[in-house]
């Protein structure tokens, strides 16, 4: 179902990107990597996140780590991650293919400004067997996201 609503949301907003499967999971941001042949940091995650007594997501690249003192600067709390429970029903989505496309709740989108290191990154599409090539910019264009800095600076 999750990948439906993906493949749903694409035929809607942008029917010119191709969702792409694989056989092999890409589950982990290092078993996407793999499958789909691009270095762990271009893998777009999506970080499911209890804010407060709000839920976000924030889209990273595969190798950031977030950091509390800067979320809590940006989104006004310390984050909290949810449980695999929480994900799908709030998501829609399985954890290891979640994305902020097809969402069966509508949730704020951050996206963090370490992904405008790439012109064309690597995000889930709803399943842990599927992916789609995007830029950061457009991602966040269809998503209505917005640009933060709440991850480690990366060395």
């Amino acid at each position: 179902m999750s990948l439906d609503s993906v493949r749903a949301f694409f035929a809607q907003h942008a029917p010119d990107i191709a969702i792409i499967e694989t056989p092999e999971s890409s589950a982990t941001v290092a078993l996407a990597a793999a499958a789909h042949g691009v270095e762990p940091a271009r893998i777009a995650k999506t970080l499911s996140l209890r804010i407060g007594d709000r839920v976000v997501l924030v889209v990273a690249r595969g190798d950031a780590r977030l950091d509390n003192r800067k979320v809590k600067a940006a989104l006004g709390a310390k984050p909290r991650m949810l449980d695999a429970d929480e994900v799908v029903a709030l998501t829609g989505h399985p954890v290891g293919g979640v994305c902020p496309f097809g969402l069966s709740t509508p949730l704020q989108v951050y996206c963090d400004i370490s992904l405008k290191a790439f012109d064309e990154v690597v995000p889930a599409a709803g399943s842990t067997q599927s992916a789609v090539r995007i830029s950061p910019e457009r991602m966040a264009a269809l998503t209505g996201a917005e640009w933060v800095d709440v991850c480690q600076d990366i060395v």
